[in-house]
């Protein structure tokens, strides 16, 4: 099987650049299932239905989320109504979502599983315990299982990867923007980078306008951050995955810019 994930989506300049470069990189990888970080994808902050039925058409197949997931009040509305949706599964039992979905497209079928985590960010319930109870259901279904762990701290992404190892078929992070160098196959089966990164502006500050950072930075006052519409870069992850296993038989790293990203 497989895979590809596109790491957070930041407002309209990553939604563009999606659009622009998905057909090119579906030539190249030939993926059978799409998964997307979409919870930056409206102005930085959530998503809306329409953006999310737009990422649909365009192709993907299933969109991964973290802790802006409800920055856009209607997602109450319509998250429930939404199986290709996951928000983190370790947020409250009566929140609305649900934390992991059975992505099935091109005869292929893909577990993914959200989780969210605790170092220097809000309190939550533990995405460690969380990722046993729902690996432990998904593998009744099926072997191949994604883990979008959106986390602050890289010990705790780290430690996640070696929890899951041999149990998912990739542990990948999302939430700070940067994509890693450490990208790799832990010794049972489980591919694991600390964040897979972004696609928005490369000319601001992760994905944000840079003049109200920066304001806030040397003021230590409040600024409004704003997407910034600058050049884009698109950083992911294409993932083989042995389906009779469940584990990573290869991983590698996208990384484009919009001066020059033809793939060959």
């Amino acid at each position: 099987m497989n895979v590809l994930f596109i790491g957070d989506i930041v407002g309209n300049v990553g939604r563009s650049a999606l659009k622009q470069v998905l057909p090119a990189l579906r030539d190249k990888y030939n993926p059978h299932i799409i998964i997307v970080n979409g919870e930056n994808a409206a102005a930085g902050r959530g998503i809306t239905r329409n953006i999310a039925r737009e990422f649909f058409e365009w192709g993907v197949h299933g969109i991964t989320m973290g802790n802006h997931t409800w920055d856009n009040k209607d997602i109450f509305e319509w998250i429930d109504d939404e199986p290709r949706i996951v928000r983190p599964a370790n947020f409250s039992p009566q929140a609305p979502g649900q934390g992991m979905a059975m992505i099935k497209a091109n005869g292929k079928q893909l577990a993914i599983i959200n989780l969210q985590g605790r170092a220097f960010l809000p309190p939550i319930d533990c995405p460690f315990q969380a990722a046993d109870e729902l690996i432990e259901e998904a593998q009744h279904t099926t072997k191949a299982i994604l883990v979008d762990f959106h986390a602050e701290a890289t010990s705790e992404k780290i430690a996640m990867g070696w929890h899951l190892d041999g149990r998912a078929s990739i542990v990948l992070g999302t939430h700070t923007h940067v994509q890693t160098n450490d990208d790799t196959i832990l010794p049972n089966g489980t591919a694991y980078i600390t964040d897979v990164g972004m696609v928005g502006s490369k000319e601001g500050v992760l994905g944000m306008e840079k003049s109200a950072v920066l304001h806030r930075f040397l003021t230590q006052l409040p600024s409004r951050f704003v997407v910034d519409e600058g050049k884009w870069h698109l950083h992911g992850l294409s993932l083989q995955i042995d389906e009779a296993t469940g584990k990573a038989t290869k991983l590698s790293k996208i990384r484009l810019t919009e001066e020059e990203w033809i793939l060959m």
